[in-house]
């Protein structure tokens, strides 16, 4: 599919977003300024911009415990999210969810979890209430391959075939579930276990670039649009950081020739070297580009800093039921 140069630079813009936002959160971290842990997806920006940008902006999208790259995929703005990994009341769900429970519906992102496999039956839902309420709308449902074997799974997507979902389940195999390697835990091959559910399954062997992985999802996303049902598509890709910023384990799972080998796979920088090679942007434009989000992440960070915390009359706010004794 040929895409038009506002939407190839756009794609650049939000893999720079991704990178540069990881990369400060990780810093931050590590610095005691984010409470708990984050988990970040340097070196899977491909995957997460390609699909997100196959979806259109009203159509809805769930992420799962590596998701701070799938919001601002979808077009989220930085401010709110970084104030949410920090804890402060401007933050996308005013500070009650931090770095694993994003969500911002102004751009369809309905949320993520730190419980694998969770938000899948979520973006079905979604799907469901598309197809009930004719919207139009389609879901993506982002899950790594740790979840690949979560029963969750294959009850949405037995459902979702059965009555013909227009959602995409997106498997992000990234090869480890934290340090466990994925061929020692999951049999076959992720995408071909969509026959015995009826849909179609394809495999994206080159998860570093962002416009084959664009161009797989896309596919999928028409055939839900047009009322043919669900898609799994499975995209191979690799974290280039630990699990978790600051986790550290006795033995080093991933060796060095595979690590060197995915890093020289960065889709940051193969697609900056297509853009340049294509005619599409020049060095210095695109030197320009990367400072302009270095200075989108540096106010999203200000922005953050100056939000106050919550206040503790919101602490039982939102939540299903009034706490026993309410109005009492």
């Amino acid at each position: 599919m040929t895409l038009a140069n506002d939407t190839l630079l756009e794609m650049q813009r939000r893999m720079l977003r991704i990178r540069y936002f990881d990369e400060r959160a990780s810093k931050m971290v590590k610095r005691g300024e984010i409470p708990g842990t984050v988990h970040t997806s340097i070196g899977q920006e491909a995957q997460v911009v390609g699909a997100c940008m196959a979806l259109g902006d009203g159509d809805y999208m769930t992420g799962n415990h590596r998701s701070h790259g799938h919001p601002i995929g979808k077009g989220a703005a930085l401010g709110p999210l970084m104030a949410e990994l920090v804890g402060k009341a401007w933050g996308v769900c005013e500070g009650k969810g931090g770095s694993m429970h994003l969500a911002d519906f102004k751009v369809g992102s309905l949320g993520e979890s730190g419980i694998v496999g969770s938000s899948i039956p979520i973006a079905t839902g979604a799907a469901l209430s598309s197809k009930v309420l004719g919207t139009g709308k389609v879901s993506l449902a982002f899950f790594g391959d740790g979840a690949a074997n979560q029963g969750c799974l294959y009850e949405a997507m037995n459902l979702a075939s059965v009555w013909k979902l227009p959602i995409v389940f997106l498997c992000e195999n990234n090869q480890y579930a934290l340090s466990t390697p994925a061929h020692t835990v999951t049999a076959g091959v992720v995408a071909e276990r969509a026959h015995g559910f009826g849909m179609p399954g394809l495999r994206v062997e080159d998860g570093q670039s962002v416009l084959t992985v664009h161009d797989a999802v896309r596919e999928a996303v028409d055939r839900a649009r047009a009322g043919k049902g669900p898609t799994l598509v499975e995209v191979l890709t690799y974290r280039f950081n630990e699990h978790s910023e600051g986790l550290r384990l006795a033995v080093d799972y991933r060796n060095a020739a595979e690590k060197e080998a995915w890093l020289k796979r960065d889709p940051v920088k193969m697609f900056r070297s297509y853009l340049e090679e294509q005619g599409i942007a020049d060095a210095a434009m695109l030197t320009a580009m990367e400072a302009e989000i270095m200075a989108e992440v540096d106010a999203a960070v200000q922005f953050a800093e100056e939000s106050p915390f919550p206040e503790p009359s919101v602490a039982f706010k939102d939540i299903y039921t009034e706490p026993f004794g309410a109005g009492q």
